[in-house]
């Protein structure tokens, strides 16, 4: 069986950079970074205060009101990336097949606000008897926000939830490239979406010893590959890309930004939080989706790393880019565009796909913003092009995006220029 082929026609982001995939882009390719003071709760009493928080946003301005009030923050940060990519891919809703179009979204922790907001309030006020909300469950869950898009556009076609923590969306975005492969749907809205800047999410991680407390200087806390790291910082936002099946694409005239080449997916079976120190699993990972998009170490460009600013996972990273990619490891650009955007967990790896599909389509690498000093570690090769400070000019005929979850999870994208 042939499989078919798979292009990008559509993008939408809501990230702490921009309200718009247009915004979110021109900032990261700027080198801005979106952290600043939490605003969504009273940090005093944590470790960490600050975080890459989405501003200005109210979900009524693009939302019913009705609707918006039964939703999470992180659905309705779904629904506005998501409104976005399906205007920019320009497909007919009155006479597109909505049976052949699904929605499938990543998400690592979902309605965290709603599950802290009721559990408070019912310790608070449920002397009597439980008190929660009978929108309770509907808004907490992990699949929820792939459901209202799908009501919002009438879409009939699969839809679900990915839910494997930091690489939940390039699950999403792997899952779709393979339906839409094997002839089960003509267009999926893959993206993901998190919320998870709220006391519980921040107090979780800082816990662990998970979360930057650079509190003095919030903007150069994300730092990855420099000496100083200390764990990341906190992001938030959605991302949404409409992969369409190419002869339905070029059936309806639509623009191409690029086409989805192949997909990986490995276990590092190694800790619940830790990623393995010789970075065995992201090796597979790279080697999987270099083999299903059949293509050679030498075919890709640049590469969108996880690059958290942890002090072991970023250097375990680095050991795997060389042991895949060898002397064209030199020739690479490398960069971790969250040092600007922070770290949006489950959305992470479908906004990196998106800004690693910009690089192609506009030949230009966004940077690894605020590195200071070299590590001593003698596995971070400083020969290697971390695009360090600033954007950098070249042909990318190819990305590959790279992300990691908790409890081993990996997960990697491909994407390359189009062309007949």
């Amino acid at each position: 069986m042939e499989l078919k082929r798979v292009v990008v026609t559509g993008v939408g982001a809501l990230s702490p950079l921009g309200n718009t995939a247009p915004e979110t882009w021109e900032n990261v390719k700027a080198g801005k970074s979106g952290a600043g003071p939490i605003t969504h709760f009273d940090t005093t009493n944590f470790k960490t205060h600050f975080a890459c928080e989405v501003k200005n946003f109210n979900g009524r301005d693009h939302i019913d009101r009705k609707q918006c009030n039964k939703m999470d923050l992180y659905t309705q940060y779904a629904i506005v990336a998501a409104q976005e990519a399906v205007k920019d891919c320009g497909i007919d809703l009155e006479t597109a097949n909505k049976d052949r179009i699904g929605v499938i979204y990543g998400v690592g922790i979902g309605g965290i606000h709603t599950f802290e907001d009721e559990v408070s309030y019912c310790a608070l006020n449920g002397q009597n008897g439980p008190t929660y909300s009978p929108f309770f469950i509907p808004k907490m869950i992990a699949d929820i926000a792939a459901g209202h898009i799908s009501m919002l556009f009438g879409f009939h076609g699969p839809n679900f939830a990915t839910t494997s923590a930091c690489a939940s969306s390039t699950h999403a975005l792997a899952s779709a490239l393979d339906i839409i492969r094997l002839g089960k749907a003509d267009v999926i809205l893959a993206g993901g979406a998190e919320a998870a800047i709220w006391g519980t999410g921040v107090g979780g991680f800082n816990a662990m010893h998970a979360l930057s407390t650079r509190n003095e200087s919030p903007e150069t806390a994300s730092r990855p590959f420099s000496k100083s790291r200390d764990s990341f910082v906190m992001g938030e936002g959605a991302a949404c890309l409409i992969f369409e099946e190419l002869e339905h694409a070029k059936a309806r005239g639509a623009k191409i930004y690029g086409e989805v080449a192949g997909s990986g997916m490995s276990a590092d079976a190694y800790h619940i939080t830790a990623s393995h120190p010789e970075g065995l699993g992201a090796k597979i990972v790279m080697q999987e989706a270099l083999r299903d998009a059949g293509m050679k170490p030498e075919d890709i460009d640049y590469i969108n790393v996880h690059g958290t600013s942890t002090p072991v996972g970023d250097v375990s990273e680095v050991k795997a880019v060389q042991q895949v990619f060898g002397e064209h490891a030199y020739k690479l650009n490398i960069s971790s565009t969250k040092s600007m955007t922070g770290h949006l967990l489950g959305a992470a790896g479908a906004m990196e796909a998106f800004f690693s599909l910009m690089a192609v389509n506009e030949d230009i690498v966004p940077p690894t913003i605020n590195h200071e000093e070299g590590d001593d570690d003698p596995d971070i090769d400083y020969n290697l092009n971390f695009t360090f400070s600033k954007a950098q000019k070249r042909n990318v005929r190819a990305a590959l995006s790279n992300t990691f979850g908790f409890g081993g999870h990996n997960a990697c994208i491909i994407v390359k220029k189009y062309a007949e």
